[in-house]
Parts: structure tokens; C-alpha cells; sequence
């Protein structure tokens, strides 16, 4: 097993070393950032090194990556990093909790990051770099795209399709056989109850579209 480097210096960088080391018994060899963003040394007690020269110090043929990015700019941001990583070669790794229940049927996808007490039901499916925190429910036969996060205590219920670089807040239940478009932001406590197109926001706790498109969001 490689040793791991992290890209990011953030409270997830720091939740992802804690989780690959305590949980997946990976040793985490150092971080990584753009170097208009490297203001030190070391982090955490490990060389912190620019993405820039990341595999002349720590070569793809003897590290992993791993990205530990938010759901900054609906999940591009994570994404292009991503991206660069594997085009500099490295593999990217994945972490799934020992503590998900999950079945043989699901197939964990490069640099998804998927926290304790998630109920991963039969034949769901959930996509590369995708990030589910801890608590929630995936129904089966249900399919994540890539690029979403999902925060704790969503439920998503049977046949539910989500499109790519979604956002879906605490708390938020879809019914069974929505499809959710690409780019959607579903706020905290929302209900969906119908099929929404590319681009919605649904305001917390609400049930109807939003007319502003998600694109448009300063926060997210």
C-alpha cells in the first residue's frame, strides 16, 4: 500500500488524515496546495509542498492522492484538482467508512470520501469524487453522479437520480424516482417531491424551485 498525499490544508484535509490514518490504517506522507496558497513549511507536522512540483518530490509511482476539497464552486474546484492530480499520474484513492453499511453490490470510485453511519442500500450507485458526511441514507437503486456532496441526515429514497456537482444540505429528503438535474442546490431541510431541472435552488425547508439559478449563488 503507497503512502498518501493530501491536497488541501483545510478542516477536511485535516478530518481526511485523521480518517486514513485512524480508520484505513493509511500513513498520510504530506499535503499539498496550489503554491499561491503554500505559506508554510509543513502542516500538520508533515512537508507541506506545491501542487506544482508534488510528483518531482513525491513521485505518482510511490504516492497515492487524495483531494480533501469542499463543495467550493458546486464541487469544480475539487474536481479540477482531481483532474490535475491524475494528470500527473497519481492514483486516486478513496475512503469509505468501516462503519458505512454498504453490500457487495457497491463499487467505491476514485477520491469519494464517505463518512461513518451512511446506509448505502443494494444496487445504489454513487460516482467518483463524491463526498457523503456522516448519517445518511441511500436508497436503493438510487444513483449519485459524480462530483456531489451531501451533508448529513439526507435521505435520498429509492430510485432517486442526482445530477453532477450538486449540493444537498443537512436534512434534506427526496422521494422515491426524483431526478435531480446537474448544478442543483438543495438547502437544509428542503423536500423534494418532484423531478427539478439543471441549475435549481431550493431554499431551506422549501419545497419550490427558487428563481434564482444556482450559478448565480455567492456562497457555495
Amino acid at each position: 500500500m503507497k503512502d498518501l498525499i493530501i491536497f488541501g490544508t483545510g478542516a477536511i484535509a485535516e478530518l481526511a488524515a485523521f480518517y486514513f490514518t485512524e480508520d484505513a490504517g493509511r500513513r498520510v506522507a504530506a499535503f499539498t496546495v496550489d503554491a499561491a496558497y503554500r505559506e508554510h513549511e509543513t502542516w500538520l507536522d508533515r512537508p507541506l509542498v506545491a501542487f506544482e512540483e508534488v510528483e518531482r518530490l513525491f513521485p505518482p509511482d510511490a504516492f497515492d492522492l487524495f483531494v480533501a476539497v469542499s463543495y467550493t464552486g458546486l464541487n469544480k474546484l475539487r474536481r479540477a484538482r482531481v483532474d490535475a492530480a491524475e494528470a500527473k499520474g497519481y492514483s486516486l484513492v478513496h475512503y469509505v467508512s468501516s462503519r458505512v453499511t454498504r453490500f457487495s453490490t457497491f463499487a467505491p470510485q476514485p477520491n469519494q470520501f464517505i463518512l461513518e453511519d451512511n446506509t448505502i442500500q443494494p444496487f445504489a450507485r454513487v460516482g467518483r469524487n463524491v463526498t457523503l458526511w456522516s448519517g445518511n441514507h441511500i436508497g436503493h437503486h438510487s444513483e449519485i453522479a459524480e462530483d456531489v456532496f451531501i451533508a448529513s441526515h439526507v435521505v435520498v429514497s429509492g430510485g432517486v437520480r442526482i445530477g453532477p456537482r450538486c449540493f444537498v444540505g443537512v436534512n434534506v429528503t427526496i422521494r422515491d424516482h426524483v431526478t435531480i438535474g446537474a448544478d442543483c442546490v438543495l438547502g437544509a431541510g428542503a423536500l423534494v417531491l418532484q423531478d427539478i431541472p439543471d441549475g435549481s435552488v431550493l431554499s431551506p425547508g422549501a419545497t419550490e424551485i427558487s428563481k434564482v439559478p444556482s450559478h448565480r449563488l455567492r456562497r457555495i
